[in-house]
């Protein structure tokens, strides 16, 4: 699909080179292909922009996840992530939008976003300065390579290259971060070159003039940022525009001011539907932006009224626009940061708490623009998962002996959130898998699929047992003691091979892992002993046929439950040999594992039947 749509770009490209070639012709030709030079030019900027930062965020998946992992409540911490971050990526927005999944999803407090949004204002300004290159003017050779219309066409040409013959997952998003850059970059100088004859241009001039006025030059950024939803692309169309040196400083300022607040409208729409924290978050970027907005257009206006700066009258170059989008960012931030504490005060007055209490949202979408990082928070939910079901189980073992009617609830209770871990973790892990991630994410994907259905049928099982104990309560039946006593032994060894597995599951941890199979192995010959020890106890008289019945059912689900500790194990061990045929690693761990018969024959003889 990528194949064709950089195919319809190359042909996109040779429609504005051809409108190019049709301005040479007469005036009233070049009138109306300029007009499409600088649309063409436009799209191809926005397209690019779009396509390098969404690569951008692929390949810097991994590190963002760790990232996170690291995040901590301090404001300086905060900050520096959220520059680092949005440095990385080139994109406040998704920067924004990544945190209101994350609080959301309860990865991130609302008091950590709080910072890192203010560092995500502050690292957008990247991109000024990148596209800022391309005012370079020098005949040194040195200098001249500096320019993006230097060094473009080369990573272009490695981009082009990568994607091409690149087969590596990393290696395509590389291509993609290169072919997006000189897209982007492409699109700028088509837009400059498409607007260089508007200088002249009466109307052009005036409408600079117009935005001279403060409040319009704001108003101004803020509607052209809201429409396409980057501040960084909404910057860079002034920068192009500023080639024609009728953009003043005196106009730029406000227009930049304006562009803070229009790129709120993504994070905006994206708390629809969140919880209250998430809403709360995209109100403290709004706020953040509007207040430092106000705060700094009334000094603005104060200085210009009262010193009448000689600068403001000056063109805006591609270098001064880059500036004072970094130093307007960095000073509402200064302004801002030690006020955060109100700042969270403020946002929870307007998003007050909800009357009922809100059911809490496990998995977000949001976070699905970030692969590693969804990935992440299914790997903590199938762990809450993982510790249900085998708490549910293990409770079922225990009112086999000392049955109450919390316990049942609690184990029905655990039952049916189980199933929900896997409505929503097998519908989020499929869309997950969707998307462009690398082979060692698509792989622990693929374990988080075939695990959880063990979960949730070991919850399952922890329910049969319950109403086995239930219906023995109910009919008056009990086992002879030496039933009694062969019970305790297998449920026992069950207890210990779901302490393993959930321990292998959470820990990744092989060693571990290797130690199920043999145990699962003694839980099955356990169970073969029993059964024919308790058709012996029938024969003589010695139990009912009812209480066969139970006996029956009961090993039958400590049996699979033990089956499902089997291929829990067997997914963490094709985890770490890169293979995900689970019974091929089964049977190649029996047959040339040495440590194998020795655990085996060690369970044997702690789990003996007397």
């Amino acid at each position: 699909m990528e194949d064709f749509t950089y195919i319809g770009c190359c042909l996109f490209i040779l429609w504005i080179k051809g409108a190019d070639w049709f301005m040479k012709g007469e005036k009233a030709v070049m009138d109306i292909f300029s007009i499409l030079t600088l649309l063409g030019g436009l799209s191809l900027f926005l397209f690019g922009m779009s396509i390098m930062g969404q690569s951008l965020e692929r390949r810097a998946g991994g590190g963002l996840k760790s990232l996170l992992g690291r995040l901590t409540t301090g404001r300086v911490t905060g900050l520096l992530t959220g520059i680092g971050v949005t440095a990385v990526i080139q994109s406040s927005s998704a920067t924004t939008v990544m945190v209101i999944g994350f609080v959301n999803s309860g990865l991130m407090t609302l008091k950590q976003a709080v910072n890192v949004i203010m560092g995500a204002n502050i690292g957008t300004t990247v991109t000024a300065w990148i596209l800022s290159l391309a005012g370079i003017d020098s005949g040194n050779v040195f200098v001249r390579l500096l320019k993006p219309s230097a060094f473009t066409p080369v990573l272009a040409f490695i981009g082009i290259i990568l994607f091409m013959f690149g087969r590596e997952a990393k290696k395509k998003d590389t291509s993609m971060i290169l072919l997006g850059f000189a897209t982007l970059m492409f699109g700028m100088e088509t837009m400059s070159d498409a607007v260089s004859g508007l200088s002249d241009v009466p109307a052009f001039q005036s409408l600079f003039i117009m935005f001279q006025n403060p409040v319009l030059g704001v108003l101004a950024g803020t509607v052209l940022t809201a429409i396409i939803q980057s501040s960084s692309a909404s910057v860079g169309i002034l920068q192009a525009l500023a080639t024609t040196g009728q953009v003043s400083y005196g106009a730029a300022v406000p227009i930049i001011m304006g562009q803070n607040i229009g790129t709120c409208v993504t994070a905006m729409i994206s708390a629809i539907g969140a919880n209250k924290n998430a809403k709360r978050t995209a109100m403290v970027h709004l706020s953040f932006n509007v207040i430092g907005t106000v705060v700094w257009l009334a000094v603005f206006i104060l200085v210009k009224a009262a010193l009448h700066p000689v600068f403001l009258d000056n063109s805006a170059s591609l270098q001064g626009i880059a500036a004072v989008h970094s130093a307007f960012n960095i000073l509402c931030t200064l302004l801002m940061l030690p006020m955060s504490g109100l700042l969270l005060r403020f946002v929870t007055k307007i998003v007050p708490d909800a009357e009922k209490p809100e059911i809490h949202v496990e998995l977000d979408e949001r976070l699905l623009v970030t692969p590693p990082v969804a990935l992440e928070r299914c790997n903590e939910v199938a762990a809450d998962m993982a510790k249900t079901a085998v708490s549910s189980l293990q409770e079922g073992l225990r009112v086999l002996s000392a049955y109450s009617p919390d316990a049942a609830a609690s184990i029905r209770e655990k039952e049916e959130k189980t199933d929900y871990y896997e409505d929503i973790l097998g519908t989020y892990l499929v869309r997950l898998s969707t998307r462009q991630i690398n082979e060692s994410d698509s792989m622990e994907a693929a374990k988080l699929l075939k695990t959880i259905s063990d979960f949730e049928r070991i919850a399952d099982h922890a329910v049969n047992i319950l109403e086995s104990a239930e219906e023995m309560r109910e009919k008056g039946l009990r086992f002879t003691d030496m039933a009694f006593h062969e019970l305790t032994v297998i449920c026992q060894a069950v207890d210990e091979i779901l302490d393993l597995s959930i321990k292998a599951f959470l820990e990744d941890d092989k060693e571990i892992a290797a130690m199920v199979e043999p145990l699962e192995q003694v839980i099955d010959y356990l169970k073969e002993q029993m059964r024919t020890r308790h058709i012996f106890r029938m024969q003589q008289g010695e139990c009912s046929i009812n209480a066969g019945f139970i006996w029956s059912d009961l090993l039958t689900n400590l049996g699979r439950t033990s089956d499902h500790c089997s291929n829990i194990a067997g997914c963490v061990i094709d985890i770490a040999s890169q293979n995900m045929n689970l019974h091929e690693s089964l049977r190649e761990f029996q047959n040339d594992s040495p440590d194998f018969r020795q655990k085996y024959n060690e369970f044997k003889s702690k789990y003996a039947l007397q």
